[in-house]
């Protein structure tokens, strides 16, 4: 029999930007979420973003689902992602959302965005434009979250660049990190049964780092121990 762990399916949801040849910025793998998905033992399922099927028949093949954005029909694309949350937290389905994605996660939730954080936020640190490519600043990540599990606890340096950022945290939620300035750089689910995690940087890109790998292997143990309990429950 092969010891070989099981292959978890994992759904992306939204457009996939990186640039095509570029490696990870740790340099040991592709850049892109299909890439480090792949990197971190999982199947990568890309999904259409504004699908004709119920999320339930969707899903159906799946283990947890990454959403990181959307693109085409705003309106409906902001749509379908938010029922997408919606679902996912209704069957405590592994979440993992970036930039964007950490956004409309908040906001399916009844939470509230900056929609520019550099004039709602004057005072706030340089988060776009940056003088080079791939601006990089600390974030300083909460005690006793699961993002602390994935990264520890402290000062973390990421490759943070967004005009939008979290303003008022949905209910249910509660922030994992935040930049120096006090901006909200990554939110979580309160609920131990639903694995939800917003992130404001980018994990899969040729400028993060290769402590970045750790955010996909969580989604991954995540999706594991769901299936875990699932099967559990089946065998019941």
């Amino acid at each position: 029999m092969s010891s070989k762990p099981p292959a978890f399916r994992v759904g992306i949801v939204g457009p996939d930007h990186t640039p095509k040849n570029e490696r990870h910025g740790c340099g040991l793998w592709m850049a892109g979420y299909a890439a480090c998905l792949q990197a971190a033992d999982a199947i990568p399922v890309t999904l259409d973003e504004s699908p004709d099927v119920a999320w339930d028949e969707l899903l159906a093949e799946l283990h947890g689902v990454m959403l990181i954005g959307h693109d085409g029909d705003r309106r409906r694309s902001i749509s379908q992602a938010e029922s997408l949350v919606l679902w996912c937290r209704e069957h405590d389905f592994p979440l993992l959302g970036v930039d964007h994605g950490m956004h409309l996660l908040n906001t399916a939730l009844g939470g509230l965005i900056y929609q520019d954080v550099g004039r709602e936020m004057p005072d706030a640190l340089q988060h776009r434009h940056p003088p080079e490519r791939g601006l990089r600043h600390a974030i300083a990540v909460v005690p006793g979250t699961r993002l602390a599990d994935i990264y520890g606890e402290g000062e973390v340096v990421v490759n943070s660049e967004h005009r939008r950022a979290v303003q008022r945290v949905a209910r249910g939620l509660c922030v994992s990190a935040n930049a120096l300035d006090g901006i909200i750089e990554a939110i979580e689910a309160e609920s131990e049964d639903w694995f939800a995690l917003g992130i404001q940087w980018h994990p899969a890109s040729s400028t993060a780092s290769g402590l970045d790998i750790q955010v996909f292997r969580g989604l991954v143990d995540a999706c594991k121990r769901r299936a875990e309990l699932v099967g559990a429950g089946c065998a019941a």
